[in-house]
């Protein structure tokens, strides 16, 4: 989904960027309060994981391709404005380095990952951790589902910006059509990756998932009720 140079027109190239630079802002804002000595290290393997996954792109149709997003996987595993760093970080690294996107595009790309990705992604996430039994088994399957809303949501957000300032010579119906029925897709396939990933990590060290931390706060508290009652006993 990442977008190349001249795909959008100018104005809507330079709005996108200046919600990209607000969203940055207030993401390194909120990043402070989820970044420790946890989530600092995980967060460089989760910006590497990503990467190498977007790097692997198949093409959909309409001039636009498909990959894996990682904005759910991320923000579960790190916090939603540390995951909106991650996202941002990768872009630039693969538009500089690898002309993956468009270098007048990274404003948009950067709206689209690092902004709505992630923050459908997380809200979905926590409208689910919220509803649903506080349990670390919760987690992989509400991080999946969160996964699989956040790939054609996005790629919706992306139809509606072509519909305002698209220039390529593609009709918006066939762009509508190659965009959502293949994210669609796509992101059976992330809510699965990203429920592999983050159940492997749960399972092997839960205290390292931020989405799992009010489970696993949840465990200890009552893990410390039952030993009192049976102390009292």
């Amino acid at each position: 989904m990442h977008v190349p140079d001249g795909f959008l027109d100018a104005p809507t190239s330079i709005a996108t960027g200046a919600v990209a630079v607000a969203g940055i802002a207030v993401a390194l804002r909120g990043a402070r309060r989820e970044l420790d000595d946890r989530t600092a290290p995980m967060a460089g393997l989760v910006a590497a994981f990503v990467f190498a996954a977007q790097m692997l792109n198949f093409p959909v149709g309409a001039g636009t391709s498909g990959h894996l997003l990682g904005g759910a996987l991320a923000a579960v595993l790190v916090g939603p404005w540390t995951a909106a760093l991650c996202l941002a970080v990768v872009l630039l690294v693969q538009g500089l380095l690898f002309a993956d996107g468009g270098i007048t595009a990274l404003g948009t790309n950067i709206s689209l990952f690092s902004i709505v990705a992630v923050g459908v992604g997380w809200l979905v996430f926590a409208g689910l951790r919220a509803v649903l039994p506080t349990r670390l088994s919760i987690v992989p399957a509400a991080a999946g589902v969160a996964a699989f809303v956040s790939v054609p949501v996005t790629a919706a957000v992306f139809v509606g910006l072509f519909a305002i300032g698209g220039q390529a010579p593609v009709p918006l119906d066939t762009m509508l059509t190659a965009m959502l029925g293949w994210h669609v897709l796509i992101g059976v396939g992330e809510a699965l990756i990203t429920g592999l990933v983050v159940s492997s990590v749960v399972a092997a060290r839960p205290d390292l998932c931020f989405g799992a931390r009010p489970a696993l706060r949840a465990r200890r508290e009552a893990l410390v009720a039952s030993t009192g009652q049976q102390a009292a006993a």
